[in-house]
């Protein structure tokens, strides 16, 4: 049987012939990955299916109560990581915030330019939301020296 290349590691290897149709190696990384994707894939497409994943995960939490709080106390790595998450959340929602915002009357435009640069072009094209910071200073008007009195 013609050796394949696996759909996640792209390694070369051998089907079984119990299973001629085999697309992902047997390494348990591609294994997992395999079931997870046919998971995702089975929730988008089966309302029962998705219902059922619902209610057991209901079904956990409510005989694990607590279970959440006490993870976080014990793993600090776990509670850093979903800090740092819960920021980008937190940004991203402000700046959704921002896009829905049409009350910004009192506009100015900036001279600023931005230049993307990339590998290829393509890496590009679909690069329009740029995650930056701003200081924006007002300048001062210049002091005007008093003219002496003649």
């Amino acid at each position: 049987m013609p050796r394949r290349r696996c759909r996640f590691c792209q390694k070369l290897f051998e089907p079984s012939k119990f299973r001629p149709d085999q697309s992902v190696c047997t390494d348990p990384v591609c294994r997992s990955q395999r079931r997870n994707e046919y998971h995702r894939k089975k929730i988008a497409s089966d309302p029962e299916y998705a219902e059922v994943v619902r209610d057991s995960r209901r079904k956990w939490r409510e005989a694990h109560p607590g279970y959440q709080k006490t993870y976080l106390q014990t793993h600090e790595a776990a509670l850093e990581r979903n800090r740092a998450l819960q920021k980008g959340r937190d940004a991203k929602r402000r700046a959704q915030l921002l896009v829905k915002n049409n009350l910004a009357l009192d506009l100015k435009r900036c001279p600023a330019e931005v230049w993307l640069i990339g590998a290829a072009e393509t890496d590009l094209v679909k690069n329009n939301l740029a995650r930056c910071r701003m200081l924006i200073f007002q300048t001062v008007p210049a002091a005007v020296a008093p003219q002496p009195v003649s």
